[in-house]
């Protein structure tokens, strides 16, 4: 029966428009790695929509409830436990899994018809969490509203999908220090681990300290504003249940087990949902009566209502934008370039002369992603590495990327359970994040200093600035000092081996001048 739905469909219009035949692949073929595809990058729905989430989308002060001895909501009550903001958040975070679903379901789609390739698309780690943690900030304490910052990812798109249609793509990659370019991918790694580990957007192991910033938590009892221990360090059921998904997380990356991630994530998640215990999400408030009466529904079709379309320029023209601008181009540019080389490179795509079929439609496609996303309401889309889960089950085709699509489109239907996912279980995929993005370290020259400095810099200034940008341009900024440094000695060596060449030509010229002087007297 597989021999022939795989011969009836490799000679109908979709074998031959996805060249079946000639990429040696048969529609179960592809149907298996579009499927080990999407269990292997599943889990970006419930983590890509806690994470912006984090910024607090379009909520404001004016979404807060009103205490009942005042007039009017003060300021800090985005920070604060309050139930009409978090009810806010929670809306905000049922809008941002439909728009990412959206736009991940879109992207796939289109790379399969367009480029023909077997890539996933969806949100990508890196500009999201620098989209949440460093623009909009924790709640909107950033430097740009989440509006602003979506305009942001819509101009670099933009930019980006100019850049790939004129060519010049690997030309402006060229401009790039290497060491700087390694290192970005290690530190936005550990920038990513870190906020897994905190204490309101992870498993909980890292809270503030007032003497060293920040210290070993996991407390049974913490201030709900600033997360400050209250007592009992290491006590904490929800990080312990955490450590648990973890392990399972990384036994299954161990052993090679797709879907490893997933696996992990679910452990935490299903015994969170279990109400009455120490660590169910569902607690006896009123929120969490709100959140487990939403989660009944399991099935829902979810409209986006506050995140599509909410992009202005009203505050657009300032430098903490143009920054930030240049960073996501920068990242897009290297995530892109890199992830697409890689994989064609694991597929057997690339020719001889180191370009693939369908190069020229993935960036395309990839930048025209992003702007989709844009106005959906979340980061840059980006091709996802995690499509080689895929092309090492034999997908070789567009339809892999159909087929992950077609599995997006089913995810719509289930809102409810996606946006209840609790933040512990999302901790430790984004630790296993940066534990990733760190293989890159190994590639770089740490013998050699000129090289090793700067990718230190950018490696540790963006945990530690809580800053993507600030690495990126702490790390060029080392690079280039360095390298005029290296230029004024050289410029110094070679004035001196010149001042040294001519005095020697006039010490030459003089006795000559002498000897003719003399000649005439």
């Amino acid at each position: 029966m597989e021999t022939g739905v795989n011969d009836v469909v490799s000679k109908s219009m979709v074998g031959k428009y996805f060249k079946f035949e000639a990429r040696r692949t048969c529609f179960t073929t592809e149907l298996r790695a579009g499927t080990a595809t999407f269990i292997t990058m599943a889990y970006i729905i419930a983590v890509n929509a806690t994470i912006l989430t984090d910024s607090g989308g379009t909520c404001t002060v004016a979404d807060c409830s009103i205490p009942t001895n005042q007039t009017a909501a003060s300021p800090d009550c985005m920070f604060k436990p309050n139930a009409g903001y978090e009810n806010c958040l929670s809306k905000t975070k049922s809008d941002l899994v439909v728009a990412t679903v959206l736009s991940a379901m879109i992207g796939s789609f289109a790379m399969g018809v367009l480029a023909n390739l077997p890539l996933g698309l969806a949100p990508g780690m890196g500009p999201n969490a620098y989209l949440a943690y460093d623009l909009i900030g924790f709640h909107g304490s950033g430097s740009m509203s989440y509006q602003t910052a979506l305009t942001v990812v819509l101009v670099e798109a933009c930019v980006f999908l100019v850049i790939s249609g004129v060519g010049l793509r690997s030309k402006l990659a060229r401009f790039i220090p290497n060491p700087v370019r390694l290192a970005c991918a290690a530190g936005i790694g550990l920038f990513i681990a870190f906020v897994g580990l905190q204490i309101h957007q992870g498993v909980g192991l890292i809270g503030p300290d007032p003497s060293t910033l920040v210290t070993v938590t996991a407390c049974a009892t913490t201030d709900p504003v600033t997360g400050a221990c209250l007592g009992g360090k290491m006590r904490s059921p929800t990080f312990w249940l955490s450590m648990v998904g973890f392990l399972i997380t990384c036994y299954g990356l161990m052993k090679e087990i797709k879907g490893s991630m997933i696996y992990g994530i679910l452990f935490i998640t299903l015994i969170s949902w279990i109400r009455g215990t120490v660590v169910t999400y569902f607690p006896a408030t009123p929120l969490g009566d709100s959140n487990y009466n939403y989660f009944k529904k399991v099935v829902e079709f979810h409209k986006i209502e506050s995140t599509a379309g909410a992009i202005s320029f009203s505050h657009f023209n300032s430098k903490p934008v143009w920054v930030a601008l240049g960073t996501l181009l920068y990242v897009d540019l290297l995530a892109t370039t890199g992830t697409l080389y890689t994989l064609a490179e694991i597929g057997g795509f690339v020719d001889d002369n180191g370009g693939f079929e369908g190069e020229y439609l993935a960036y395309m496609v990839d930048s025209s992603a992003t702007i989709v996303g844009s106005a959906l309401g979340v980061s840059s889309i980006a091709t996802y590495i995690e499509s080689s889960a895929g092309i090492k089950e034999g997908g070789r085709t567009g339809l892999t990327a159909v087929i992950v699509a077609a599995y997006f489109f089913l995810s719509l239907f289930f809102t409810p359970l996606f946006t209840s996912v609790p933040p512990w279980a999302i901790g430790p995929s984004l630790v296993m994040v940066g534990v990733m993005m760190m293989n890159v370290v190994r590639d770089i020259k740490w013998e050699n200093t000129k090289e090793a400095v700067p990718a230190f810099v950018t490696m540790v200034l963006m945990p530690l600035t809580y800053s993507i940008s600030n690495g990126i341009i702490g790390g060029v900024g080392i690079h280039i000092a360095l390298s005029l440094c290296d230029l004024g000695f050289k410029l110094i060596r070679w004035s001196n081996q010149m001042t040294k060449r001519v005095g020697k030509g006039q010490q030459n010229i003089v006795p000559s001048g002498a000897e003719s002087m003399v000649e005439i007297i």
